[in-house]
């Protein structure tokens, strides 16, 4: 029974019923010719077949820290340098949004409390904040996936040094 040279599966006929490939023809009527020797194609890498730099590098954002941690734990991404950083840089700025967040809030009950004008006052100041954080955010993913750097102020020399 001849061996398929495509699969390696044994088959009899004129057709693998694994993959469909015809099966070889001898070289000599009525002689038979020995199966080819099945290989197997070789397993790929982690860095075949995962994701390229600037995709992971633009996902390191999505989430926020969480995507941030994720591709500071994941094996062939935590190597990369450029991928550390936007991780990290991800980190500290959803860190920084969230204590900016809180602190605006706490600061908004404290002024509601003396006069009800100032609580409108910080709720829009918690909108812009909120917006300049969402625009932000996509300019960060957005260059990322361009294989642009950008260095936030305070942020990004911390994600520097921690890359």
């Amino acid at each position: 029974m001849p061996f398929c040279a495509n699969c390696g599966t044994q088959f009899e006929g004129r057709f693998c019923p694994a993959c469909g490939a015809a099966a070889p023809q001898p070289s000599a009527p009525g002689a038979a010719s020995p199966p080819p020797p099945y290989t197997p194609p070789p397993p790929a890498s982690a860095a075949q077949s995962g994701l390229t730099t600037n995709v992971a590098s633009a996902l390191c954002y999505l989430l926020g820290f969480i995507t941030g941690i994720i591709f500071l734990v994941l094996a062939p991404y935590n190597q990369d340098k450029t991928i550390r950083f936007h991780a990290f840089q991800s980190i500290f700025w959803n860190l920084a949004f969230i204590v900016i967040s809180i602190g605006i809030t706490i600061i908004s009950m404290i002024a509601v409390s003396i006069l009800s004008v100032f609580g409108l006052l910080f709720s829009l100041l918690h909108l812009v904040v909120w917006f300049g954080f969402m625009v932000s955010w996509l300019y960060l993913m957005w260059k990322a996936y361009n294989n642009q750097r950008v260095v936030l102020p305070v942020i990004g020399p911390l994600a520097e040094k921690q890359a």
